[in-house]
């Protein structure tokens, strides 16, 4: 796996888990009984999404290494994902027949 290969995994679960994240405790202004006049009663009134941020970025860490050793140590590959045998070399279009 490539750095920058890397560096897009990490993002991607960094934004999936953040947006998992979000809801958890998430008190609204109706919740409280606080609603500002010319907003939804869904709205939130406590978000922490800095809290937030810190756990997702613990959070996306873990996966991120998970991940990566997997792929490193080849636990799972792209052969062992294959349901249909495309990748078959029997079956390969591309196979020499002049073997």
């Amino acid at each position: 796996m490539s750095v920058t290969s890397a560096i897009v995994l990490y993002a991607v679960l960094w934004f999936v888990t953040f947006l998992t994240v979000i809801p958890f405790r998430l008190k609204t202004q109706g919740d409280v009984g606080i609603v500002t006049p010319g907003t939804q009663a869904g709205a939130p009134h406590e978000h922490n999404l800095k809290k937030k941020a810190w756990i997702t970025s613990a959070l996306a860490a873990v996966f991120w290494l998970i991940i990566v050793v997997i792929i490193q140590t080849e636990t799972v590959t792209v052969r062992d994902l294959d349901w249909f045998n495309r990748m078959d070399d029997a079956s390969s279009p591309y196979r020499d027949t002049n073997e």
